[in-house]
């Protein structure tokens, strides 16, 4: 199809289909964008748990090298939050901070996707919209008693063509948008499992001489008693 041809179509479908091709254009934008960006994030997510599954202590080298490295994340806003946290501080009040750090990032995860969103619903309306103004183009030539039918037929066709292409944009950005949501849940997995690693594990680095005292006494009676 030449590219004359094209532009004939755009313009049967009353301007519908230049529309459509700029909605294509802003949901490529956003699916290349966010992709790259949440891959980047899942991955610097798994290397962050996977230090602390090792039980990498928090200001080791290794650790500190990650965090610098995926500095931008949002993962590492809970390791910050976890670095201040002052190490007597009591479990329930560890645990609210870090709840905080995950929840002042979590709206900033799925950025832009409402744009794709809007795009997987406005495509088809604008699609059958270019179709009815194609239709009224096609059904103008009745008048012409030898060709009429055959216009209104090839007419009828070509209306068609702004419902096919906003369909086909709706289900591209709706297979995108679904892979996009799913890796953002599981980026805010990662995140509520780096939680409980960073309470679990400084639970355990808590020293007994931290403790209150009836707290020390009673696990050092039950020791005895076993």
């Amino acid at each position: 199809m030449s590219i004359s041809k094209l532009i004939e179509l755009a313009n049967a479908s009353g301007g519908t289909l230049y529309l459509m091709c700029l909605l294509m254009l802003v949901a490529l934008t956003v699916i290349i964008e966010r992709t790259v960006y949440l891959s980047k994030m899942q991955q610097g997510g798994e290397e962050l748990m996977g230090l602390l599954q090792a039980n990498t202590a928090l200001r080791s080298q290794a650790m500190s090298a990650s965090m610098g490295k995926y500095s931008k994340l949002p993962h590492i806003q809970l390791l910050n939050a976890a670095l201040i946290e002052p190490g007597d501080s009591a479990r329930e009040v560890c645990a609210g901070h870090l709840e905080e750090a995950v929840m002042r990032e979590v709206p900033g995860l799925d950025r832009s996707l409402w744009v794709l969103d809007t795009v997987i619903t406005l495509a088809p309306l604008l699609g059958l919209f270019g179709t009815i103004v194609g239709m009224f183009t096609a059904f103008s030539v009745l008048g012409d008693v030898q060709n009429g039918a055959g216009q209104v037929t090839g007419g009828i066709a070509e209306a068609l063509i702004a419902t096919a292409s906003g369909l086909l944009i709706a289900m591209i950005g709706l297979v995108f948008f679904n892979g996009l949501s799913t890796k953002v849940r599981l980026i805010v997995h990662q995140m509520e499992t780096m939680k409980v690693m960073l309470l679990n594990r400084r639970s355990a680095a808590v020293p007994m001489a931290a403790m209150p005292l009836q707290r020390a006494t009673s696990l050092v009676t039950s020791a005895l008693a076993a």
